[in-house]
C-alpha cells in the first residue's frame, strides 16, 4: 500500500472482531514505536501492550473507551526523557507520543488492522489499575486488531476542508 493510500483511507475504528493479532504484525506495529522519532532522540517513549483477557478486563468504560479490542497500547513517557524546549519552556513529551503513537497507528493500517486514537480516558486511572511506574506520563491509548465485518469509518470520516483553508504560505 502507498503511503498517501494508507493516510486516505485510514479510519477510527470502534468495532472489532474476535481475530487474534498476529504476533508478528504486532512485532512490526511496536518496532515502528520504537522506530519513531522523538525530540533530541531521547526515545523516552513506553508502550505498554494490554492483551491478556485478565488485564483487557481491568478497563472500566466509566474511566476509558477501548471499543473491546483484543489488544490496547498504553503510550507513556519517561519523565526524565521528555525534552523541554529552551525557547518556550514547553516540555514536548506529549508530541513525542504522538508521533509513536501516529507511526504505530498508520504501521496498523498498512498491516490490515484498526485502531482508534483514544482521547477519552482518566491518565491516573490507568496507571493506577496497571501499576505503571510514577516516573512516567500516560499520554494515549491505541486500541488495536481487526476490524469488524460491519465496522465503517463515520459520517465525517472524508470531510476535509480544502488545502487553501490549511496553508499559508508566507
Amino acid at each position: 500500500m502507498q503511503f498517501e493510500d494508507v493516510i486516505k483511507s485510514r479510519y477510527s475504528v470502534r468495532k472489532y472482531s474476535d481475530r487474534p493479532v498476529e504476533d508478528e504484525k504486532l512485532q512490526k506495529i511496536l518496532e515502528t514505536g520504537r522506530l519513531a522519532p522523538t525530540a533530541k532522540n531521547m526515545q523516552g517513549q513506553h508502550v505498554y501492550v494490554v492483551k491478556s483477557p485478565e488485564a483487557r478486563k481491568k478497563f472500566d468504560r466509566e474511566w476509558c473507551m477501548h471499543f473491546d479490542a483484543p489488544i490496547v497500547l498504553i503510550i507513556a513517557m519517561r519523565h526524565d526523557l521528555e525534552w523541554v524546549s529552551h525557547f518556550s519552556g514547553k516540555n514536548r513529551g506529549e508530541t513525542d507520543a504522538a508521533i509513536v503513537t501516529d507511526e504505530m497507528m498508520l504501521q496498523a493500517h498498512a498491516l490490515g488492522l484498526g485502531t482508534c486514537w483514544v482521547g477519552w480516558f482518566d491518565p491516573a486511572k490507568v496507571k493506577e489499575t496497571f501499576n505503571l511506574p510514577e516516573d512516567e506520563t500516560v499520554y494515549n491509548l491505541l486500541p488495536l486488531g481487526y476490524p469488524a465485518d460491519d465496522c465503517k469509518p463515520g459520517p465525517m470520516h472524508s470531510s476535509r476542508k480544502p488545502l487553501d483553508e490549511t496553508v499559508t504560505f508566507l
